[in-house]
């Protein structure tokens, strides 16, 4: 039987999956603390990643440092592995002082939705517009119409710009002539 070197085990790869499974159902819950919970699962569970996508152990990536028949370990995992534990200790001490700040203001830490966000469901519920054109009546210019106008303003001057910057771009810079 012939096995390759750098097949990962079954059980880190169910654990990976169970740590990202885990850590995605906790992130979508409300309570902060829970989503707290669920970061750290899932960088726990991408750092496992990282570590079985850096193959299997060997000699220590040092040049002259391991006998010739001895592999080397990838040093590319180790130090991506580094930096995500830095980035999730500054992600989680964030998420951990927005839920300490919640539970001062509030004496909970669920986040609460939002009034826009449930009139435009509402709205949307319906199959009704989610604005109302004030000014259409005055005007007699819709919000698509207006949009429009708008953009072709934007690309006008964006057309200008680039062909004032070509003009100068042909210029000598000493300021002569």
């Amino acid at each position: 039987m012939i096995v390759l070197e750098n097949t990962p085990s079954a059980v880190l790869l169910l654990a990976v999956g169970v740590l990202c499974g885990a850590g995605v159902y906790l992130v979508l819950d409300r309570p902060l603390t829970r989503v707290l919970l669920g970061i750290v699962l899932l960088s726990n569970g991408a750092n496992l990643m990282l570590l079985v996508a850096g193959g299997r152990a060997g000699a220590s990536p040092v040049v002259g440092n391991a006998p010739q028949d001895v592999r080397m370990s990838d040093p590319l995992a180790q130090a991506m592995i580094l930096t995500a534990i830095v980035i999730t200790l500054a992600l989680t001490s964030f998420v951990l002082a927005l839920a300490y700040r919640s539970w001062q203001l509030h004496g909970h830490d669920e986040v609460a939705d939002d009034v826009e966000d449930r009139r435009v469901a509402r709205q949307a519920a319906i199959n009704a517009p989610a604005y109302v054109d004030d000014d259409a009546a005055e005007t007699g210019e819709t919000l698509d119409e207006e949009a429009a106008a708008v953009y072709d303003q934007v690309v006008e001057a964006a057309e200008r710009r680039r062909a004032r910057d070509e003009r100068d771009a042909g210029r000598p810079q000493d300021g002569s002539p």
